[in-house]
């Protein structure tokens, strides 16, 4: 299949990709993009029918852990390295009135 690009579509790229480019260019331009359209026609060609979908190349399992409190902080523990405390709670500068 010989795609075929025009050049209103080169010329609306080169606007998208804020390109000034020369004949040249867009005629090489041109040509590439075909090839690169004539690729994905003959990627579509292949039978994935019996291809499991799959979400990254790589086989990747879950690294997350169990959300487990290991510390065992109390408040009053954690409240002694505050600057300033007040009904068990933090103390903090107002930041607006």
């Amino acid at each position: 299949m010989a795609n075929i690009i025009s050049d209103e579509t080169i010329e609306y790229v080169g606007i998208l990709a804020k390109l000034e480019l020369n004949d040249e260019q867009k005629e090489a331009a041109k040509q590439d993009m075909g090839k690169m359209l004539d690729y994905i026609d003959k990627l579509s060609e292949l039978d994935t029918s019996d291809v499991e979908p799959m979400s990254h190349v790589f086989d990747l399992e879950n690294v997350f852990r169990e959300d487990v409190v290991t510390n065992g902080d109390t408040r009053e523990e954690l409240l002694s390295n505050a600057p300033e405390e007040k009904d068990g709670q933090f103390a903090v500068p107002r930041t607006f009135d």
